[in-house]
């Protein structure tokens, strides 16, 4: 089958499609909405509605305070065991707790004390900025002369092995990266950069946010220490569930969080006035789960774990190659340039296009005059030019990617985007 700028190609590729079957399992209330903002926020699962109700009218509306003792107490450890097998480590180290920033901040502050001696934290300047807050903060805290040292790029979309092993010394107490960066998506090599700061003596944490449920992970073959993660993109847990952490086995009863909770402590109900730290992955929980938004990550899992991070990575890579292709086919003539890896094997489960008028083609996207289409497509803008596409593989079809390209290529042709201001709305 010759691949083709043809929309008849696309629909042949999702008839060949073993996943296209889960697409029927998720909420797609408007046919004329393409979504490609789920690396961003995934879709609403059918079986999640379901699944919420009776958690709210039968848990706790028949069953009130009972619901501790029937599954609310260990649901952050038994999601965490599912969350497990989506990143290859054991059922007991990954917890369900928190946000991704909070738990950054208690295992990047535990990591820095276990390294006594050690005064420099390694991360990237593609980095989410709030991991980099977090960072300056925790350096912040501890006042104890460590400093926050960035790995550079030469080119803007990804970072050399060079400029990787500069950075990382034998002075280096961690190295805290984000797997897939989220502008450009371009992705480490964890196994690699993981084995490097061993040898120079370093813990490793990693950010996997954008990567789990897109890609396939092997913590635990790789020899990770830490990793933290957000469970509202590509695990469709919904818009500000709850993270999750892991830690790896041997390190567990050797750190120590920086915030001692009551779920942290050994002995929770026993309701004791000193703090004793529960050993294992429970010590990293802090407060109260939250029950009602934890829950809703359940049934997404399931579909996940039934999909497999193999099938779903196949999909999603050839994807991004056939949404490449048409952008260098529709686009680039037109002032566009691919800002993400050309390389599958060095990029994630999304595509940024640069192009100088990116914010108001994003709007002219989301936004369409009525008499110029019905057609909307949901990408995301990212400062400075970034238009970023997002493959989430259990829903995104491969007509889905030729309709926006299609779209994007009207849009500056007919110079529909200079219908539409230049001043930022506060979410982008």
């Amino acid at each position: 089958m010759k691949q083709t700028t043809e929309e008849i190609y696309a629909s042949q590729l999702d008839n060949q499609d073993p996943l296209a079957k889960f697409r029927d399992q998720f909420i797609i209330a408007d046919p004329d909405l393409i979504y490609l903002d789920g690396n961003s926020l995934g879709r609403l699962p059918k079986v999640t509605i379901p699944h919420l109700q009776n958690l709210i009218e039968e848990e706790w509306g028949k069953g009130l305070i009972e619901g501790w003792n029937k599954g609310w107490f260990e649901m952050p450890t038994r999601l965490g065991s599912r969350i497990a097998r989506l990143i290859g480590a054991r059922d007991d180290e990954v917890v369900v707790c928190d946000t991704t920033s909070v738990n950054l901040f208690k295992l990047a502050a535990a990591a820095l004390k276990y390294q006594a001696g050690k005064k420099v934290l390694v991360s990237d300047e593609f980095n989410f900025p709030t991991d980099l807050y977090v960072f300056q903060g925790v350096i912040d805290i501890l006042n104890a002369g460590h400093q926050l040292d960035l790995i550079r790029s030469e080119d803007s979309i990804s970072f050399s092995e060079e400029s990787i092993n500069k950075t990382i010394t034998e002075n280096t107490a961690l190295v805290a990266l984000t797997q897939v960066a989220f502008k450009s998506a371009f992705m480490y090599d964890i196994q690699k950069v993981t084995k490097l700061a061993h040898q120079k003596g370093a813990l490793t944490m990693w950010d996997l946010s954008h990567s789990v449920g897109a890609v396939p992970l092997k913590l635990n073959d790789w020899d990770v220490d830490l990793a933290v993660g957000c469970t509202y993109k590509y695990l469709n847990g919904g818009p500000g569930s709850p993270a999750f952490l892991f830690v790896r086995k041997e390190l567990q009863n050797e750190l120590f969080p920086p915030i001692w909770g009551w779920f942290a402590d050994q002995a929770p109900f026993a309701f004791n006035l000193d703090f004793s730290p529960a050993d294992g992955i429970s010590r990293y929980q802090i407060s109260t789960p939250h029950i009602l938004s934890m829950a809703g990550i359940e049934p997404a899992l399931e579909i996940l774990l039934e999909a497999g991070t193999d099938q779903l990575r196949e999909k999603s890579v050839k994807q991004t190659d056939y949404l490449i292709y048409l952008a260098q086919q529709l686009l680039l003539p037109l002032g566009f340039e691919v800002g993400s890896p050309l390389d599958s094997s060095r990029r994630g489960s999304h595509v940024s296009l640069r192009h100088p008028e990116a914010y108001r083609i994003c709007r002219a996207l989301i936004d369409p005059q009525p008499e110029d289409t019905t057609l909307k497509v949901i990408p995301d803008f990212r400062a400075p030019n970034n238009i970023r596409l997002g493959i989430a593989p259990l829903y995104t079809s491969f007509v889905d990617i030729h309709r926006a390209l299609k779209r994007l290529q009207t849009i500056v042709e007919d110079g529909i985007y200079q219908n539409y201001s230049k001043k930022q709305l506060k979410v982008t």
